[in-house]
């Protein structure tokens, strides 16, 4: 028997603000948004089945991963085994405690943790619509849905691999590579995440804990600029206006805190973000990126020296990864940020065709930031990898620490960015530009990405 996904509320556009109906859905079908086409809901089939079984299989893998060794560098006679583990600890043993908890938390304590919490959280659902089990009667279940969909963009498990088959390339001249039991059980682990994720839909998580209550006085066609109502971020109830006299308002469905639609604190706070990423991206390029020590001879490589010397080797394609990764990504979204943050400010009132350019871009900029990264666990796999004393050894440089401060600043301002200020027409406008929702009724593609 098909399963259905329907409800008479309304829910608002993040992206764009256009308020719509969500139509029948069955499983195997995802609903976009009429106006900007940004995804609002989608059904998949088994929803509760497949995201149990695919999260125990990710799991597992995950625990495999961190039980058996990693990789093994091996060099006139000399030996280094590690664990993925044992990439954290070399970083802390030099010092660089920062990079060794963002490298646990992205790539193990974070994943591990979204994916345990969502499966109990669909577990729950489930009960919930089996009449076994009252939401109100486990408040943790709406604290818990209302924190763990905040750690997804921070889940970088398949840039870690990226970052370890980089690494493998780099240094597969200069000494035998062996690979652990590990080493395959993480590229499992990597792509279960993957597909873990693309299955997940928090909004219609949300509506099976918990239905939406309809608002009063909304109808299909308003917006954030008509003043009726406020969406919520975390579960898409739309609620009464917050007035800004009072401070904590919360939402009626979830208990979010509810944030009034306001295009210049939403600037000025990116800005400020953007800014911070721009004064570390400066020390990130001029320092060492990580010290080589061979034969008792010290060697600093910064960015762009380490693109270099990879070009002069010949491995031309890993230079091309590291060159993109590391100074052409960075670069093109810190110039793409402060071109839509200067474009948002100047022009409030876009048609939809600008409108719509200016939302691809910042899609595209959240896509690629994270991608960033690249470089960081490239230091981290080196440096724990490589220490054979002065025959051959690598430390971090203070230059991994800067560079992973822009990835994460630049991330925090496009995260800060309300794509909705492209979208401040007149309400007459909005309407006469908006289809129903029905017409972006179409079946479920499978994702291969996440952001």
């Amino acid at each position: 028997m098909t399963k259905h996904f329907k409800t008479d509320a309304k829910i608002a556009c993040e992206e764009c603000g256009l308020v719509m109906a969500v139509p029948e859905l069955v499983e195997g079908q995802k609903a976009t948004c009429p106006r900007c086409h940004h995804g609002v809901v989608k059904h998949i089939d088994h929803p509760f089945q497949k995201p149990l079984a695919y999260g125990s299989a990710t799991l597992v893998m995950l625990m495999l991963s961190l039980s058996f060794p990693f990789m093994s560098f091996s060099v006139q006679g000399l030996s280094q085994n590690i664990t993925l583990l044992h990439a954290a600890e070399m970083l802390q043993h030099f010092e660089n405690s920062l990079l060794a908890m963002l490298l646990l938390l992205t790539v193990v304590a974070l994943p591990g943790g979204y994916i345990a919490i969502v499966m109990y959280l669909y577990r729950q659902a489930q009960q919930i619509q089996q009449q076994r089990l009252a939401f109100e009667s486990k408040p943790m279940l709406k604290r818990l849905a209302r924190t763990v969909f905040r750690v997804e963009p921070w889940l970088m498990v398949d840039v870690f691999l990226i970052g370890v088959l980089v690494s493998l390339i780099k240094i597969a001249s200069l000494a035998d590579i062996g690979l652990g039991m590990s080493f395959w059980a993480f590229c499992i682990y990597t792509m279960l995440v993957v597909k873990f994720v693309s299955m997940v839909d928090r909004t219609w998580l949300w509506h099976q804990l918990q239905p939406l209550v309809a608002l009063e006085g909304v109808k299909e066609g308003d917006s954030h600029i008509t003043g009726n109502h406020e969406s919520c971020h975390v579960c898409s109830q739309l609620n009464v206006p917050v007035d800004h006299s009072q401070k904590h308002t919360r939402c009626v469905r979830c208990g979010s805190r509810l944030h009034p639609y306001s295009p210049q604190h939403s600037l000025h706070r990116a800005w400020a973000l953007l800014i911070t990423s721009v004064v570390f991206y400066i020390p990130a390029n001029l320092y060492p990126m990580m010290y080589t020590v061979s034969l008792g001879k010290t060697d600093g490589s910064t960015i762009m020296g380490g693109v270099v010397l990879l070009w002069k080797l010949g491995s031309y394609p890993i230079a091309m990864v590291i060159f993109l990764a590391s100074v052409v990504i960075p670069l093109a979204k810190m110039l793409a940020l402060a071109w839509l943050l200067v474009n948002a400010g100047r022009n409030p009132h876009s048609s939809t065709r600008q409108a719509i350019q200016s939302l691809k871009i910042y899609r595209l900029t959240e896509f690629i930031g994270r991608w960033s990264m690249i470089d960081i666990f490239v230091v981290a796999i080196l440096v724990a990898l490589v220490q054979l004393h002065n025959l051959m050894s690598i430390y971090p440089g203070p230059a991994a620490l800067s560079f992973a401060a822009v990835v994460i600043f630049t991330m925090l301002s496009a995260m800060s960015f309300d794509p909705r200020v492209f979208w401040n027409q007149t309400e007459r406008q909005t309407k006469e530009q908006a289809p129903h929702l029905s017409d972006e009724i179409v079946p479920l593609k499978e994702n291969t990405h996440y952001e």
